[in-house]
């Protein structure tokens, strides 16, 4: 068997494949052998159908075309061992099937292409000289104090109110019924905008702008008319904008009585794992931060990781790209899941088309980032031992407790990650980087939004203008060719 090679785009590599004249003949008559074993055919015990008969009914291009399929097969498997090609993916078949069955005589050579994805080639722009601009996370003190007094809220006992109006802070159970106000629909209900007895924190954000503000000042069994509008931005279209009333009777008021700060409310909150107040908020300031370090790390590594992309361009396999599509709504399912949403309504086979399409930049940029680290990682030495990888395999294995584990594949992700931990660690302490305050990136990047949709509407203007002063043009020019005449 000959085989010729030729590179193509997108991370394939193309096989001329020449099938020598016996290995044709052979294929095709191993075909009729199998066919006269198997087929069964009235007059005849199977296996003992003469040649003539079996080719008179199965047809002789049926026969042909079966041996050409496992013939394509067995020389491609062949070629890929013979080549030492790391084949990724099926290998699509770049000659026309029926134009080589047309060619096909059994006992000639006969010569086909297909097309194999293989791993991408890597060559790596200088990554020595990055510089990158990165939001730095500052630890708030203030945060603990909010966690804290959440957690505060949380376990506060709510104690009926009986001696005053309702105010700001209070929890309020009432019967609501709205209806619409606006002209031609005023006096129609608002489907889904009633309750009985709903619990309700009399406190800003709260049911729809207006509604809590006006059940403040009423008492208990008082019913009043509350005048609230839609936000614009409301989810439900046929109400954004809308004016309405709402008839809200207050059934029962109550107000948080919140436990005290001390060693006792610690040891709830923390299941006795801190005996003191002190203990538990030197607690939480080492975790907040923690997670202000981790999160100002992690926008380091985004950064560059973004320079890595920007700096080199991989041609990617097809295969690759269409298995980290699935691995990316696969995550995205898991996510809604969890979430409690029913993924059935989305993830239909109307959806998933739209779906695969939306999801493949994002499975791109995945497989770049992915493949420039390990490519770092190997350039660098910086892959993991076996020691670090089995280390982070049991300090995870107890979260596993009770699933099914694929170890294979824990064992992949594991080193996977720990690579990438070593990568990013190299490139911060080669990388410069320079700090700016949290929020200030996503401001420039909405300014840059803004500015581009500013820049386009400008083209847009410019171009509507260049045409009516074409039209007018014409419309001289035609005057004129017309006074002519």
């Amino acid at each position: 068997m000959k085989v010729t090679q030729e590179k193509l785009p997108e991370s394939q590599v193309g096989l001329n494949i020449e099938i020598a004249p016996e290995a044709s003949r052979n294929a095709y008559e191993k075909m009729v052998q199998n066919l006269a074993r198997s087929s069964n055919i009235p007059g005849f015990r199977k296996g003992k159908v003469p040649r003539q008969v079996l080719l008179q009914r199965i047809g002789n291009e049926r026969i042909k075309a079966a041996a050409l399929e496992e013939l394509i097969q067995k020389s491609l498997q062949d070629a890929i061992e013979q080549e030492s090609i790391e084949a990724l993916g099926q290998p699509n078949l770049r000659s026309n099937f029926e134009e080589l069955l047309g060619q096909y005589k059994p006992g000639d050579a006969i010569t086909f292409s297909v097309a194999v994805d293989v791993p991408p080639s890597i060559e790596l722009a200088d990554y020595s000289n990055l510089s990158v601009k990165a939001e730095e996370v500052v630890y708030q003190p203030e945060k603990v104090d909010e966690f804290i007094e959440q957690r505060q809220s949380q376990l506060a006992d709510l104690v009926p109110v009986e001696d005053r109006a309702a105010e700001m802070g209070d929890v309020a159970f009432v019967d609501f019924k709205g209806t619409l106000a606006a002209e031609g629909e005023e006096g129609k209900e608002i489907e889904g905008g009633s309750a009985t007895n709903f619990q309700v924190e009399i406190a800003e954000g709260k049911l729809i702008p207006g509604m809590v503000e006006g059940i403040v000042g009423m008492k208990p069994e008082e019913t009043k008319e509350v005048e609230v509008t839609f936000p614009e931005d409301y989810p439900q279209e046929d109400l954004a904008g809308k004016p309405a009333v709402f008839s809200i009777t207050l059934n029962e008021l109550k107000t948080k009585e919140s436990p005290e700060l001390d060693d006792d409310f610690a040891q709830e909150v923390s299941n006795d794992e801190f005996e003191t107040m002190a203990a538990y908020r030197e607690s939480l300031e080492k975790q907040f931060k923690e997670q202000a370090e981790d999160q100002t790390k992690s926008n380091i590594n985004a950064a560059i990781a973004d320079a890595l992309l920007e700096q080199n361009t991989i041609d990617l396999p097809e295969s690759l790209v269409q298995e980290e599509v699935t691995n990316v709504l696969t995550k995205t399912l898991m996510q809604m899941q969890q979430m409690g949403l029913d993924v059935r309504q989305l993830f239909n086979s109307d959806n998933v088309p739209m779906l695969r399409d939306n999801a493949r930049p994002e499975a791109i940029a995945n497989l770049n980032k992915s493949l420039i680290i390990k490519e770092i990682g190997k350039k660098q030495g910086l892959e993991p031992d076996e020691a670090a990888i089995n280390a982070k395999i049991a300090e995870i294995r107890p979260q596993l407790a009770g699933q099914e584990v694929d170890e294979e594949r824990l064992n992949t992700m594991v080193t996977e990650d720990l690579l990438s931990e070593n990568v990013y660690g190299y490139l911060r302490d080669r990388v410069n980087v320079e700090l700016v305050p949290e929020g200030t990136l996503s401001q420039e990047s909405e300014a840059d939004s803004e500015s581009e949709v500013e820049t386009a509407e400008v083209e847009v203007v410019a171009d509507s203008e260049s045409e009516v002063e074409t039209a007018e043009v014409e419309v001289v020019a035609d005057s004129e060719s017309e006074n002519i005449v």
